[in-house]
């Protein structure tokens, strides 16, 4: 009896040995035995998947792939994890099923991928792949500053301009990545000003009512050697009605058009024999109510310094405004007093009955206002907003990407 029950022990023992050892064979390839005598690849050597799992400091620009040998590919699913936001990445299957490839061939930058893919061979069999891999992580990043605001109303000669805050090396790559449209749609053209500067502008002043859109896929972009862009930003505007003033320094004038019907003749001082205005059309940047104006911040001496300078809308970086001016009432119509700016009689404080306020609170940011008859040259395209300056041929000749 103990010889009986000895026997049936080792005949179980000798089972279940078997057993396991088919188990571990079957979960070391997979596909069960079969993959013991070689008649089915491994997962590995089935799925190929590049970058291979991983790689570390991976380049945006090197391509992400998962590829058969032989049979089909089930199903790909790639999932990008980047400043704590996880995302699938979209991509699309080969005809014949046995490459899959995503629908932006630029990588991430500062990312973890993980794919995950399934196939069946040949014989119809199943197997799957797991694959991470991580990418380059920038040191140095680039951003653009747009103008103007978002959800905006601004005037017809807006020219949306992009500031960055390091020198652009590679433009065209820059000039790419960001687009401007409108509705209803109008052509719409890019132009550098030297470096770390893109602007865009159609041929002609905005159509009232055009919605216009501006869109910096920058992210990951790299503008100079090294230095990468870190944003994805939409900005989106509407242009308000057209006002356009033209002002006659000779004249001591400023004709407000509305639409193209005159508002208003209003009395101005423009900029005295040695400090004249510049000549030229130049667009509101800004409208402050109240602001200080100090010489010396615009490359005079001490000539002045006003704290309180009322109505006052920037037309230049070097420092041009209309304002209101308080403190020569007489000179308005008839004389040319100024450092430069046009002077709108006021009130101290800023009244709102008077030219400098009536015309201010009548006045939206990107309103055009031209100068003639100033004894002094044009306006630079690139002091604020200036370029309406420039012949349409010269203003598209200065895009990097060549849209011949």
């Amino acid at each position: 009896m103990t010889h009986v029950h000895t026997r049936a022990r080792r005949a179980g023992a000798a089972l279940a040995a078997a057993l396991t050892w088919a188990a571990l064979l079957a979960g070391c390839t997979g596909h069960g035995l079969d993959g013991v005598f070689g008649k089915n690849p491994a997962p590995a050597d089935l799925i190929r998947i590049s970058p291979d799992d991983g790689s570390r400091a991976v380049p945006a620009d090197r391509r992400l792939r998962v590829r058969v040998v032989s049979g089909r590919l089930e199903s790909v699913t790639v999932v990008r994890s980047q400043d704590a936001r996880r995302s699938a990445v979209p991509g699309r299957l080969s005809a014949d099923g046995t490459v899959w490839e995503p629908d932006d061939p630029r990588l991430a930058l500062a990312a973890r991928y993980t794919v995950d893919a399934v196939a069946r061979d040949g014989g119809g069999r199943r197997s799957a792949r797991h694959a991470t891999f991580t990418t380059y992580v920038p040191e140095q990043r680039f951003t653009g500053y747009v103008i103007p605001e978002d959800r905006s109303t601004v005037g017809t000669g807006m020219i949306v301009s992009v500031q960055f805050d390091r020198q652009i090396a590679n433009r065209a790559a820059v000039e790419r990545a960001i687009r401007v449209t409108a509705r209803p749609a109008v052509e719409i053209r890019p132009h550098w000003f030297g470096r770390d500067r893109l602007d865009f502008r159609p041929e002609h002043y905005w159509k009232p009512g055009t919605r216009v859109t501006v869109t910096l896929r920058l992210r990951d972009v790299e503008g100079a050697p090294g230095v990468y862009g870190q944003q994805y930003r939409t900005v989106a505007f509407t242009i308000g009605r057209s006002q356009v003033s033209l002002v006659d320094a000779a004249r001591h004038t400023m004709r407000v058009r509305r639409d193209g019907r005159l508002l208003a003749t209003l009395p101005i001082t423009a900029g005295a024999p040695k400090t004249t205005t510049y000549n030229g059309k130049m667009v509101v940047m800004e409208r402050l109510p109240v602001t200080r104006m100090n010489s010396r911040t615009v490359g005079f001496g001490g000539e002045y310094d006003i704290t309180d300078v009322p109505h006052a809308m920037r037309l230049t970086e070097s420092g041009t405004f209309v304002h209101g001016n308080y403190w020569a009432p007489e000179a308005p119509g008839h004389s040319n007093v100024s450092h430069g700016c046009v002077g709108l009689k006021d009130v101290r404080g800023g009244g709102s009955d008077t030219p400098a306020g009536w015309f201010f609170d009548r006045s939206l940011v990107g309103d055009v206002i031209e100068v003639v008859h100033s004894d002094d040259k044009q306006v630079a395209p690139d002091n604020g907003l200036g370029g309406w300056n420039m012949s349409w041929s010269d203003w598209t000749a200065g895009g990097a990407v060549d849209q011949s």
